[in-house]
């Protein structure tokens, strides 16, 4: 099993930066990829940004491009979101997930482990 813990989520206004951690623990994977998920009340979970641990090659939702920056560090088992210049729609409850097998990074069904989540508002 896999065990995820993010943290660094908080209460920022627009404009403003986070950096969001998560940390993974157990029966970790080096040739799969991770990612970032978030979701509003009301609103299915999108995703955010995914990398793959190979090659450490980024991908990146459109509403977030220029402004997220994702990144990991093998030797800790850990991956990053650096968020920059937040907006308000970006207020959301985010995930960290860890990718089992080959599906489509941008997928949640195709990851099998996830976080508890940390909470990220941002007001304008």
């Amino acid at each position: 099993q896999v065990q995820l813990v993010e943290s660094g989520g908080g209460l920022v206004q627009a404009g403003d930066s986070l950096r969001l951690s998560c940390a993974a623990s157990g029966r970790t994977f080096s040739s799969n990829a991770m990612g970032w998920f978030r979701q509003a009340p009301g609103k299915e979970r999108e995703f955010v940004a995914g990398i793959f641990w190979t090659d450490g090659y980024p991908v990146y939702a459109h509403s977030v491009e220029g402004r997220f920056t994702i990144s990991g560090d093998n030797a800790k088992n850990t991956v990053y979101l650096q968020m920059n210049s937040l907006k308000s729609e970006d207020t959301a409850v985010y995930y960290c997930a860890a990718r089992v097998g080959f599906g489509n990074i941008i997928d949640p069904s195709a990851y099998k482990y996830w976080g508890q989540g940390t909470q990220v508002t941002v007001s304008s």
